[in-house]
């Protein structure tokens, strides 16, 4: 197939070629049937659109690298509330899949330091002390999924957070003829979240992340977590907790994800592309049911 490809690439390499020899020898063979009669204007019109329908889907087979063809890609919403586990999961998923995982923080950060456009208007709006509007986070998604890394598709993680999001996302990606065609929810208790979440401490500088119950610093020593005894083991220095990590803190963010995230599984749910995950479980069970679920 692709030595025929090749061989006539050569024949038919643009489009117009394609289309107007297509049209045109669809309009000749209505003229030529209908001899000696007068052809029928709608029969050469109707056998021209043909034709050039045709020479179009023929451009398209000799030439899959131009913009006029483009498989379909996979794209996906991973949703979850704050502590359900996207970030262990995320990047098992961008590995089996061999697609990115695109996080709006992220792609935020990297518009505002590339200095696009996009990002320039964003970084105006944080230095005035304003929130970045969802016409702008759209504008730096665009962007984003047209890097040559998204060719296969690509994972939203946190993003759309609303009903509103979701419908401008949609509307995004029509303008490609494209939609999303999955959503992986990882659904836990709250009650086992503020378990999660508020026993999370971690160093600054590195990064690295301790749990006073599932991974304590050697410096806790079995008591009770303070700001004195909470150290990092590799350089001794005082962890923290991030402010959004309070049992406070935590109870705003679950009102707001039931409220205002929660119908946007609704949204995508009659496409039939909502796939639920216990994520209340071991570690290697809930990618057991993620893995099960992307395989669908």
């Amino acid at each position: 197939m692709f030595g025929v490809r090749n061989m006539l690439r050569g024949v038919a390499s643009r489009r117009v070629a394609a289309v107007t020899a297509g049209a045109g020898a669809a309009g000749f063979a209505c003229w030529e049937q209908q001899q000696p009669t007068r052809c029928d204007m709608k029969e050469a019109l109707g056998g021209a659109a043909a034709g050039a329908l045709a020479g179009y889907g023929l451009h398209a087979f000799l030439n899959p690298d131009k913009k006029s063809y483009r498989p379909a890609r996979n794209i996906m919403i991973l949703f979850g509330p704050p502590g359900a586990g996207k970030g262990t999961h995320g990047p098992k998923i961008e590995e089996a899949l061999d697609i990115p995982q695109l996080s709006t923080g992220d792609m935020l950060r990297a518009a505002v330091a590339a200095k696009t456009e996009i990002g320039m208007k964003a970084k105006e709006l944080m230095s005035a002390g304003k929130l970045v509007g969802d016409d702008v986070v759209i504008g730096i998604i665009k962007d984003r999924i047209q890097e040559p890394d998204c060719a296969k598709g690509f994972i939203l993680d946190g993003f759309p957070r609303t009903l509103g999001q979701s419908k401008a996302i949609d509307k995004l990606l029509a303008e490609g003829g494209e939609k999303v065609n999955s959503v992986i929810s990882l659904d836990i208790p709250d009650a086992v979240l503020e378990e999660r979440i508020c026993g999370r401490w971690i160093h600054k500088k590195s990064g690295r992340s301790y749990h006073v119950k599932f991974a304590p610093p050697k410096s806790m020593g079995g008591a009770a977590p303070t700001k004195d005894n909470m150290k990092d083991d590799a350089t001794g220095e005082a962890l923290m907790q991030r402010p959004d990590d309070t049992p406070s803190a935590l109870v705003q963010r679950l009102t707001s994800y039931h409220k205002e995230t929660v119908p946007v599984l609704q949204h995508y749910k009659p496409g039939g592309i909502v796939f639920h995950v216990n994520a209340n479980q071991s570690m290697d069970a809930v990618w057991k049911g993620v893995e099960g679920a992307i395989k669908k």
